[in-house]
């Protein structure tokens, strides 16, 4: 049981492994804080082989390899080693800028199981515009390639926001032409840099209802070809989303520095503390952390989600967003239609702005 009656303590089935923040790529709703980690701050390979064993132990079944761009670790190929010893099944995810022909060579040895690979748009100088990098479409392109030429699964992530929503079916056909078995059409989520770029980013209604309806129409049309996994975009959702499949409750996330995170964008919700694995096992943290119990099963909600039918389907929603728009992380997630704050999410995603991006930067 979880501290104060919050209900069974579930295993963890998934961890995301932040190896770095550093990235050649500046894209606009990068998920990672604005205050980033520095090299010099960064686990070093004993310590991730240990976390991994840990995680291992703890009942994670997968590990997400991400960043930044993990291969800004020379030391990528011994954490994708230590994740594969330690029994995991291992997914990189990367911006295909920076991996080489012999790297995706020496991770598809050491047991690296599948790629997932970021395509910012289906025009090259779109893509390179959005991604603040001259060049990276084609690098992406390349690399695809080359991961099916080494016969790993590879998903493309395709990021849609106002810029390259219209596009949505030709990322769909340019994930078939790489030979993706699978496509997230992943709507931007408005933390960090993406909160930072809202206005930038945020799409239109008519966008979102054209895009939804696309997405549907693709997903038949290509049945058995290629998976199409879409949500629709939070400020434009009836409900929330079960962000993370709930807080503390499958998954959690080690960031570069160490901090374990219910979520990846937890540290934006001021006064919550993070247990660090340099001080504490991965169990301990998991099972004690004040981070992580501040808001497991339903025994913190308020209304209206306290008496809500479906508090044990969406578990009211994004904490972080909750603190974002409301300023109070225990409030309803203010997508739902029954938050008395909704109206504060109609009203920002009315509001688009053409104004230049700011570029995710160390």
């Amino acid at each position: 049981m979880t501290p104060s009656g919050q209900g069974p303590l579930h295993s963890p089935l998934g961890l995301l492994a932040e190896l770095t923040h550093r990235c050649p790529l500046g894209c606009p709703y990068c998920s990672n804080p604005l205050a980033l980690d520095t090299r010099e701050d960064e686990l070093d390979t004993a310590t991730w082989a240990r976390v991994l064993a840990e995680a291992a132990a703890l009942g994670v079944l997968q590990v997400h390899l991400s960043g930044g761009e993990p291969a800004a670790r020379r030391d990528l190929v011994d954490i994708t080693a230590a994740a594969h010893a330690a029994g995991l099944y291992t997914n990189l995810i990367t911006s295909a800028v920076g991996i080489t022909e012999k790297t995706l060579g020496a991770l598809a040895d050491v047991g690296l199981d599948h790629v997932q690979i970021s395509i910012q748009d289906s025009e090259a100088s779109s893509a390179d515009h959005i991604a603040g990098y001259d060049g990276a479409f084609a690098r992406k392109r390349a690399l695809a390639s080359e991961v099916v030429r080494l016969k790993l699964p590879l998903t493309v992530n395709a990021v849609m926001h106002r810029a390259n929503i219209d596009r949505v079916e030709d990322m769909v056909e340019l994930a078939l032409s790489l030979g993706a078995s699978r496509v997230e059409i992943a709507h931007v989520q408005y933390y960090g840099w993406g909160l930072k770029n809202r206005a930038m980013l945020m799409p239109t209604r008519a966008q979102v209802e054209r895009a939804a309806a696309t997405v549907e129409e693709l997903r038949t049309r290509h049945h058995g070809r290629i998976v199409i996994d879409a949500v629709v975009p939070d400020y434009h959702a009836r409900y929330p989303k079960p962000c993370v499949g709930g807080w503390g409750r499958r998954s959690l996330n080690v960031t570069p520095a160490g901090k374990v995170l219910p979520c990846h964008a937890a540290e934006s919700i001021a006064g919550l503390k993070f247990w660090n694995v340099r001080e504490h096992a991965l169990a301990d943290i998991w099972a004690n952390s004040p981070a992580f119990n501040a808001f497991r099963g339903t025994a913190w909600m308020k209304e209206p989600c306290a008496s809500c039918p479906r508090r044990e389907q969406d578990f009211g929603g994004c904490r972080c967003q909750a603190f974002a728009l409301t300023g109070d992380a225990a409030a309803a997630d203010p997508v739902c239609h029954l938050s008395p704050d909704h109206a504060k999410v109609a009203e920002l995603a009315a509001v688009q702005s053409d104004e230049p991006y700011v570029y995710r930067r160390m």
